[in-house]
């Protein structure tokens, strides 16, 4: 895939060792566990796809032939399904990175295939034609959805005023593993090495090149197998009648 990325495309980032999901995640890739009967990498894809996000790039590394396998190229999603496939996981910003050759240029979403939320990517549309035709020295890097800040975490990542991202001031929610990136901020970037993104979100948040919005609508991201039984009892109590409440039992890995 090549040229201006449409609004079609999504990157889903399934590369991860899912440490704290251990014993689970020796067997199974983590994004390829279940809640609500589905994979928790199933319940993305389906969900963007509806949004119109039917080019998907995964990438993929611990266990990621179980994940090639189990996915393949996505028909049955009505998606078309590429994998960029890491001898071994190298952060979000690596990640992205390698996939260069799969992503092409423009803005891109990108997803962490472990949660479980209600998001509608369907509205990161306009975001994305507004990037798209605002290409200047001074136009926005990043757009990331935030989430209310979970117990384990009050601080927060950044601050959020209006649609700016701040480094500092308040009120400061979580990242909630959503963001649109312009993929030019990648190419020089090298492939196949451990990169994290954070330093690139400061850097772009610094310079005020970076926008945002407050999800405050279901969103998980589990870290533990106690936690995902918890959603998975949580979903599946739910799916007949309403959806989980909004933000409860949320993990965010990294942060903990």
């Amino acid at each position: 895939m090549s040229g201006v990325v449409a609004a079609t495309t999504a990157m889903i980032l399934a590369a991860g060792r899912g440490e704290r999901m251990r014993p689970l995640s020796d067997r199974c890739p983590k994004p390829l566990l279940s809640v609500g009967g589905k994979a928790l990498i199933e319940w993305q894809i389906e969900r963007l796809v509806a949004a119109g996000f039917t080019r998907l790039v995964i990438n993929c590394s611990h266990l990621g032939t179980m994940l090639q396998q189990r996915l393949g190229k996505g028909e049955r999603y009505r998606a078309a399904i590429q994998y960029s496939v890491e001898a071994e996981p190298l952060e979000a910003a690596g990640g992205i990175a390698t996939a260069m050759p799969l992503l092409g240029k423009g803005v891109v979403l990108v997803v962490s295939g472990d949660i479980y939320t209600d998001y509608d990517y369907a509205t990161l549309h306009p975001r994305v034609a507004s990037m798209s035709r605002h290409d200047g020295a001074e136009a926005d890097r990043a757009h990331l959805v935030m989430v209310p800040n979970p117990g384990y975490h009050p601080s927060g990542d950044f601050g959020l005023h209006e649609d700016r991202l701040t480094l500092s001031g308040g009120p400061r929610f979580t990242f909630g593993n959503i963001g649109l990136y312009r993929t030019s901020e990648f190419v020089e970037l090298p492939r196949g090495r451990k990169l994290k993104i954070l330093p690139l979100y400061e850097r772009w948040i610094a310079s005020g090149r970076a926008s945002g919005e407050l999800y405050t609508g279901t969103w998980a991201n589990v870290g533990t197998p106690d936690e995902l039984s918890a959603l998975d009892h949580q979903i599946s109590g739910h799916l007949s009648s309403v959806a989980p409440h909004s933000n409860q039992h949320a993990t965010h890995e990294s942060k903990r």
